[in-house]
């Protein structure tokens, strides 16, 4: 039986980074995933989303060649060789991170895990991934094909870990309605991997992966529709780039519901889906080729602990310490197993101070600001506190805010209106958070999260020297706009 100072469960962005962070420590380390490595980020999730996207961001700009100067007989799209252009991209990932974990002395096992104490994981018909090509460079190292193969002589593995952490990520959320289980409703998984595209996508859930495939789908000519039980949809964001995002689509002719119910879905006379909904009281129907479920993701447990092994769980979700230690001692969670926003970003960040922990180090990641993106067109990134909840915080603020269309960047690329608000103490001046809707605004967002984990003031963000033209020139006149702004409200009692 091996013994590692470190066993991983799931090879995702938060597993990954944990364990090359414990090697780097100079702990033995294994790590232990069911399918590729990866995980759902990269094979299911971000990285062919985002690759699909910005193809179809590239064929939807393409109407504005024309006053661009650039002339051109016709265009067209071919969605098997998207496809295939998102494998190619998402093997190099893959093979990268592959060769990241062995050149740091990873070992890696494939197979499904069971903790079967806080000492030992039992892995069902496992194998362990071996570096056949050391001395290659790394494109040419082990693939994922190598690792996927069949082996008939595989039988189950025990590993003894001196610690145990839980990465294996969330899978999407089946709503509890009839006829979910009908050819062509389908989840994101099952979305990502189509070569041939839905005349119509009826789009249940109007959350971040919702409106992304909307985007993807009406950017191709597609007829979209989103019913979303809120009573707008990103409801998490704040409320003007909520209103933005959906006016934003509506111009490309998708159809959105909100405070609608969908009571049930069923087949029509002619194969197409049925969507019955509830709407301001009244019944409605709709039709689609395809219907996306897209009401969230859940924790990824099944089958992850033996019946004697009892975490204490919030919901579905596994607890943690602020340690990320669960209540069985050396067992610990990070990621979308455990409760907060379900980003790769906060799941490597959470990754690392997870293992700074255990092994009795400071962390050296502040996880209390996280930004979150949206890749639509113009892009959403959004850091730290709203307006509102500064102020529900008890907080006297300052706000600035610049529209991009005044921006030269902008409008010499032809951007869509958008804008960059600012959100400061009016006591401290200190930058409190940020909401971007423009170009470039999830490249943009990593300003703002420095600023605010620094503790940055408004005086100092205005003292940087910003190049022109630039997207980012719109940070100086936001920033230089909260000096123009009277304070908002009286303060709360904290």
């Amino acid at each position: 039986m091996d013994r590692y100072d470190l066993v991983v469960i799931g090879s995702g962005p938060g597993g990954y980074v944990a364990a090359i962070k414990a090697a780097k420590l100079g702990r033995k380390t294994a790590i232990i995933e069911s399918g590729e490595i990866g995980g759902t980020c990269l094979n299911r999730g971000c990285i062919p989303t985002k690759t699909l996207m910005h193809s179809s961001h590239l064929y939807s700009d393409a109407k504005n060649f024309e006053e661009a100067g650039i002339h051109f007989v016709g265009i067209s799209f071919d969605m098997e060789q998207l496809q295939s252009r998102k494998e190619e991209v998402v093997q190099k990932i893959r093979q990268g991170i592959t060769s990241l974990l062995e050149s740091n002395g990873v070992v890696i096992y494939q197979g499904i895990a069971t903790i079967l104490n806080n000492n030992f994981v039992k892995i069902k018909n496992g194998t362990v991934l071996e570096n056949k090509n050391p001395d290659k460079d790394a494109d040419k190292q082990l693939c994922q094909a190598d690792f996927m193969n069949e082996d008939t002589s595989r039988s189950d593995l025990q590993l003894e870990a001196g610690k145990i952490l839980i990465a294996t990520g969330s899978k999407p959320a089946i709503p509890k309605l009839e006829g979910t289980e009908l050819p062509n409703v389908i989840t994101s998984d099952e979305l990502l991997n189509k070569k041939t595209l839905y005349k119509k996508l009826l789009i249940i859930g109007g959350g971040v992966i919702g409106i992304e495939f909307a985007s993807i789908y009406s950017d191709f000519g597609c007829e979209v529709e989103i019913i979303e039980a809120m009573d707008r949809i990103v409801p998490n964001m704040d409320k003007e780039i909520s209103q933005s995002i959906s006016m934003s689509l509506k111009k490309k002719g998708v159809i959105i519901h909100t405070k609608a119910r969908v009571t049930q879905i069923s087949k029509g006379e002619n194969q197409e889906l049925i969507c019955e909904y509830e709407e301001k009281e009244a019944m409605k129907i709709t039709s689609a080729e395809g219907i996306l479920l897209s009401v969230g993701r859940k924790a990824n447990t099944e089958g992850l602990l033996a019946p004697e092994v009892q975490i204490e769980m919030e919901g579905a979700n596994i607890k943690v310490n602020t340690d990320f230690e669960t209540s069985v001692p050396g067992i610990y969670a990070i990621g979308d197993v455990i409760r907060g926003k379900q980003l790769a970003h906060a799941a490597s960040a959470q990754g690392i101070s997870a293992v700074e922990r255990m092994y009795g180090m400071e962390p050296s990641v502040n996880l209390s600001t996280i930004p979150s993106c949206i890749y639509t067109s113009p892009e959403v990134a959004v850091v730290g506190m709203s307006e509102e909840e500064a102020l529900a915080q008890g907080y006297c603020v300052k706000t600035g805010k610049y529209p991009m269309l005044g921006n030269s960047k902008t409008v010499l690329s032809m951007g869509e209106r958008g804008f960059i608000k600012v959100i400061c103490d009016s006591t401290s001046e200190k930058i409190l958070g940020a909401q971007l809707l423009c170009d470039r605004a999830t490249d943009l967002i990593g300003e703002f999260t420095s600023a605010i984990v620094n503790g940055l003031t408004i005086h100092e963000m205005t003292s940087v020297i910003r190049p022109h033209p630039t997207y980012g020139e719109a940070i100086t006149e936001a920033v230089e706009d909260v000096e123009g702004m009277a304070i908002h409200l009286m303060p709360r009692k904290r």
